[in-house]
């Protein structure tokens, strides 16, 4: 009997292999991209990466692992970094004990500030689950939102608060005026977000967590108290979350209401699901993928945002479990040996989600055009697309139907 519980085990070497490498493989990449020589322009987008990674991974604590959709996560991203912008003032002002406080602290700060607004916010809105709790975290978003522009003292109104990160002494070498500094701190920072994450799911209460999602009311028979552990969740997630605004705070120097509205906490929705909130690396791949379009969409066209979430509603209809689910069926695939029957059928519902893509795009950017009024005409290849071209709903109607019936076969296939 105790042989067989041993078996069942994963040995020293899985262990390495799932527990320590991909963080060793983390670390490694964050010292190696400095030294690939990237612009200005590249460190601050892998800058807001590490940031977007940090808050997707808290949101997903809330979504992914106690099955709680928040509306609002972004609330306690915002006070986090609101009050290391306070501080980082303070710092240079030198006031106290806090001319000896490094800046290259404030993400610690925010992760204190993060959990204090979890504790106050989550004792009422954890009273309630599902639908009910969303419905508070919408409420609770809008409300901080609209005190952010009431309370000028604290949050300073439409300009909001800056600050400068030089304000304070140097910290391991690092002065966090040059980009290079920057980087290294958001790199140190990504790195410790991602390993308390983790090291969350581990303990006890990121396995009730999981089990309060799926059947509370066993983990209520067994003797725990779902609501208490939703709660103590919602404190550890609204806690990384205050890091990330930290984090973002000594990059951008600014914090404004904007922070704390709903733009953001939907952005990050979209992010934690796009990468795949039932896995751990969902969130991660979600947020470099989400921070990347963000960031280089807009220059390509004016409808990016409309693109965003056209991609959300697709990922949820056909890929729900995301980037990380496909790279996870892939690989699964490879080790049953499956490769090829998988393979066919990825391949089917990629030409039709493609096809899909080219009629969508079509439709989108050709209306773009002619709603503007400029007489500008979407002319992608050398093809000359306006409202008017019988060519232009050809390949907005055809494609389309092809890939939907495309897309319906694979789907078959894959249940069968």
């Amino acid at each position: 009997m105790t042989s067989s519980y041993v078996d069942l085990a994963p040995s020293r070497a899985e262990k390495f292999r799932q527990r320590v490498l991909p963080f060793i493989l983390l670390a490694a990449l964050l010292v190696v991209i400095p030294l690939l020589g990237p612009s200005r322009s590249t460190l601050t987008l892998l800058n807001h990466m590490g940031i977007t990674i940090v808050f997707a991974l808290s949101y997903n604590m809330l979504l992914g692992r106690a099955g709680m959709l928040s509306f609002g996560h972004a609330v306690y991203m915002g006070l986090g970094g609101y009050f290391c912008v306070h501080v980082m003032n303070w710092i240079a002002a030198g006031t106290g004990v806090w001319g000896v406080v490094p800046i290259f602290a404030m993400p610690a700060f925010g992760f204190g500030a993060g959990a204090l607004a979890g504790a106050v916010i989550g004792w009422p809105s954890c009273r309630r689950a599902g639908t009910p709790f969303a419905m508070i975290s919408l409420g609770v978003a809008e409300l901080v939102a609209a005190a952010g522009f009431m309370f000028d003292s604290l949050f300073g109104g439409e300009m909001g608060i800056s600050a400068d990160r030089m304000g304070g002494r140097e910290f391991l070498g690092l002065s966090l005026g040059p980009l290079d500094d920057v980087y290294w701190f958001i790199a140190f920072w990504t790195f410790i977000g991602v390993l308390g994450t983790w090291a969350f799911t581990r303990t006890p209460l990121g396995k009730l967590s999981e089990a309060t999602r799926d059947n509370p009311e066993r983990v209520e028979f067994v003797g725990f108290d779902p609501q208490r552990v939703r709660y103590l969740v919602f404190i550890a997630a609204g806690a990384f979350a205050g890091m990330a605004g930290g984090m973002s705070a000594v990059q951008d120097e600014i914090f404004t209401p904007e922070n704390l509205s709903l733009i953001p906490s939907g952005a990050i929705l979209i992010a934690a699901y796009v990468g795949g909130v039932r896995y751990f690396a969902g969130p991660i791949l979600g947020a470099i993928v989400m921070t990347y379009m963000g960031s280089n969409l807009s220059d390509y066209t004016a409808g990016w945002l409309l693109y965003l979430g056209l991609m959300f509603v697709g990922m949820v209809m056909f890929v729900p479990n995301g980037f990380a689910g496909i790279i996870h069926d892939t690989w699964v695939a490879i080790r049953d040996g499956r490769l090829a029957e998988v393979w066919k059928i990825w391949l089917k519902r990629s030409v039709g989600l493609i096809l899909i893509a080219v009629s969508v795009i079509t439709m989108v950017e050709v209306a773009f055009r002619w709603s503007d009024g400029y007489g500008e005409v979407f002319e992608p290849f050398g093809l000359h697309l306006s409202h008017q071209n019988p060519i232009t709903w050809a390949l907005a109607v055809i494609p389309f139907v092809v890939g939907i019936l495309l897309v319906r076969k694979a789907a078959k296939e894959a249940k069968a």
